[in-house]
């Protein structure tokens, strides 16, 4: 499975090797950043340049959630292997998780010096990778 995203801001899910086209999900009023499949395979969570990440549910074939609270574009997005949390990065150098069931975001992370272009939970943990353009990475307790 691929995930593509265009300029007419629609994202594609391709199948491999044959090419074709599983799911096309709409929303974000921005460039598609990153996705992440949710430990499921049953959701799947996208960036964008819009300032929201949005969760798509494959077998409702649409956007189930929609979060904000960033100033600025998403760059990247993460589940927790647990699945209720995901974590977003983004240009207004801040890191945030979100917690799924209650749709709010629990934490926002400060202190990179620049954009936080990329984020990942370390597999069944509390602990949140994150790296910068401040040339710095950062190890954050998500509690």
């Amino acid at each position: 499975i691929v995930v593509t995203g265009s300029d007419d801001r629609l994202w594609k899910m391709w199948a491999l090797p044959d090419g074709n086209i599983i799911m096309t999900g709409e929303g974000h009023t921005d460039w598609l950043s990153g996705c992440c499949f949710h430990p499921s395979g049953a959701q799947l969570v996208t960036s964008r340049g819009d300032t929201t990440v949005q969760i798509q549910d494959f077998s409702k074939r649409c956007c189930i959630l929609t979060l904000g609270g960033h100033a600025q574009a998403v760059w990247d997005c993460s589940w927790h292997s647990c699945g209720d949390f995901m974590a977003s990065a983004s240009m207004d150098n801040t890191s945030k998780i979100s917690d799924i069931n209650s749709e709010r975001c629990r934490y926002t992370k400060r202190g990179h010096k620049g954009s936080v272009n990329s984020i990942e939970f370390l597999l069944f943990s509390n602990t949140v990778l994150t790296s910068s353009t401040d040339k710095t990475l950062t190890l954050w307790d998500a509690r």
